[in-house]
């Protein structure tokens, strides 16, 4: 037995916290990205119809409320963003179980952008396919942290 106790090195460190530019930069790209997914959303209602443009815009829907998770909390991981986002957009399509959106959506057309009117069940797949696919994109455009923060073992001899 070793009388003298011993630490054991953590096997990982936390990640640092972004610098303040970094932040800047991702929500910068956030906004950028919320804007270009209006005017995919705005694009596709022009070139489509039918199940297409409905189905790509839910998921697009899901991708835009992803890019405002990420400029208020640029922080977040890929994963918890996109969870965030489809818990948002879930939300917002439950409630349209309740007569409030529709009775919105009559007053305000941004209302029915933005909360809908009635409560479709495949939405909810179209959202979480928008959040996965927002979430590989988020992933790809993240700088890499791969090995950072991580303390190699030692060997014991």
């Amino acid at each position: 037995m070793d009388p003298i106790p011993t630490i054991r090195a953590r096997t990982s460190a936390p990640a640092p916290a972004p610098a303040p530019a970094a932040t800047l930069r991702r929500r910068l790209v956030a906004a950028g990205a919320a804007v270009a997914t209006v005017g995919a959303g705005l694009g596709l209602r022009a070139v489509a119809a039918g199940s297409v443009a409905k189905y790509g815009g839910d998921a697009l829907y899901t991708v835009l409320v992803l890019t405002l998770v990420i400029l208020l909390a640029p922080r977040l991981t890929p994963l918890r963003a996109a969870g965030t986002a489809l818990a948002i957009s879930w939300a917002v399509e439950f409630l349209q179980l309740s007569p409030w959106p529709a009775e919105l959506a009559r007053h305000s057309p941004v209302a029915r952008l933005v909360l809908g009117s009635t409560f479709n069940a495949p939405d909810l797949f179209w959202y979480a396919a928008g959040a996965a696919a927002g979430c590989l994109v988020h992933r790809a455009l993240r700088p890499g942290r791969r090995g950072a923060g991580r303390v190699p073992l030692s060997r014991r001899g």
